[in-house]
């Protein structure tokens, strides 16, 4: 019986001195990878800004056309940038700023969603007139947004599909 015991710890010193060794290897490893990912892609602010300035101008093209659907689609696709703004771009003191968005886009999302069309281009003017306050707040103010007066695609339909 003693017998088994000692082999039993003596297997587990090995066991243990084993895992030791590989250490230095798996630090090297995490190291790699951490460096991987600070080399890694990620889009800057103005990425993010010029795809939220796309799904602005046809949010307004949907909402216009009644095509609601749409209207909500690109209305979200406004919202997942502001996030991806907020978790990749920590970095940037505009980021502070976000915020002041939330009311407007939300305004333009209830619009959306009960259908209504003056209480929609009501709401984009204030949501439109916001994103200049804010790069006005942040030192943008010579990026100045307007609402939109020719589709940014000439092949897509604005239309409401019957």
């Amino acid at each position: 019986m003693k017998y088994i015991v000692v082999l039993s710890v003596m297997f587990v010193l090995a066991a243990c001195r084993q895992q030791e060794s590989k250490i230095p290897g798996l630090q090297a490893e995490i190291d790699s990878l951490k460096h991987q990912l600070d080399n890694a892609y990620k889009p800057g602010f103005g990425e993010f800004m010029g795809n939220i300035q796309v799904h602005h101008d046809k949010l307004w093209f949907a909402g216009i056309n009644n095509n609601w659907d749409l209207a909500e689609f690109e209305i979200n696709e406004i919202k997942e940038s502001l996030d991806d703004i907020t978790k990749y771009c920590t970095d940037r003191p505009e980021t502070n700023s976000i915020d002041m968005i939330e009311q407007p886009l939300q305004n333009v999302s209830n619009a959306i969603q009960d259908k209504n069309i003056k209480e929609f281009k009501n709401s984009f003017m204030t949501l439109t007139s916001t994103c200049n306050s804010c790069h006005q707040a942040t030192k943008h103010e010579f990026n100045v947004i307007i609402v939109p007066s020719t589709p940014p695609f000439s092949n897509q339909s604005f239309k409401a599909v019957q």
